[in-house]
C-alpha cells in the first residue's frame, strides 16, 4: 500500500511540474526569433529576454552604455499581433525617458535612438493590455 501511495504522489508531483512547464514564459525562443529581424546597416549588441511572469511583474528593466554618435536598435518579438502589449522604453542616466515603443496609442515592434551623450541608458519593458506577457529583444547598434 506504502509503495501505491509513494508511486501515486510522485506521478501527481511529475504531472503538477510538467503541466506548469507548459504554460511558462520561453523568452529565450523569442530573442532568438528578433536576431535576423535586425534593421539592415545594425550590428547586433545584446539580446534581452523579457519574462512578465504572467502579468506578476511589471517592469523589466537593464541597462547599457550607449556612446555619442551612436544609433542604437531595439526591437520586439513575441507571439501577439504586433507586439501584444509590450513596450520598450529608453531612460537616460537621470532616468528621462528619450524614446518609446508606444507613441501617440500605436505599439511598434522597435525604435531607432540616436544617442547625443554617451553615458548609462535603462531598457525598460513593460505591458499594456498583453495577453501574453513574454517575449524577447535585440539590441543594436551603426555609427
Amino acid at each position: 500500500m506504502k509503495k501505491i501511495i509513494i508511486s501515486l504522489s510522485l506521478f501527481a508531483l511529475v504531472f503538477t511540474i510538467s503541466s506548469d512547464s507548459i504554460s511558462q514564459c520561453d523568452p529565450e525562443k523569442y530573442t532568438e526569433m528578433c536576431i535576423p529581424k535586425l534593421m539592415d546597416g545594425f550590428n547586433f549588441v545584446k539580446s534581452y529576454t523579457v519574462n512578465g511572469e504572467e502579468g506578476n511583474k511589471s517592469k523589466i528593466e537593464y541597462s547599457y552604455v550607449f556612446a555619442k554618435g551612436t544609433q542604437y536598435y531595439i526591437n520586439l518579438c513575441n507571439d501577439g499581433e504586433n507586439t501584444d502589449g509590450m513596450i520598450v522604453n529608453i531612460f537616460d542616466s537621470n532616468r528621462k525617458q528619450v524614446a518609446s515603443s508606444f507613441t501617440n496609442g500605436n505599439y511598434y515592434p522597435g525604435i531607432i535612438y540616436p544617442c547625443n551623450a554617451t553615458g548609462i541608458y535603462y531598457i525598460t519593458y513593460t505591458f499594456q493590455d498583453s495577453e501574453n506577457y513574454c517575449g524577447g529583444s535585440v539590441l543594436g547598434f551603426k555609427r
